[in-house]
């Protein structure tokens, strides 16, 4: 039974979000042959401030090049 968690950035649309659930759920029902009642998918939803890479969060990112 498997649990699929993954972490995205903020600022999906729910339409988008539901996409991305169907698909992680489809993509372990034709790997592993999960039973969708039996698969678990969590998504965090991470706020640009709290996202960092090379020491620059995604809100710096996007200030930076909104400039």
């Amino acid at each position: 039974m498997p649990l699929i968690e993954v972490s995205i950035a903020k600022g999906r649309s729910p339409e988008q979000l539901r996409s991305l659930i169907t698909e992680l759920h489809r993509a372990a029902e034709t790997a592993v042959g999960a039973v969708p009642e039996n698969t678990t998918v969590i998504i965090r939803e991470i706020e640009h401030e709290h996202w960092s890479r090379g020491n620059q969060t995604i809100a710096e990112r996007n200030a930076a090049s909104s400039r």
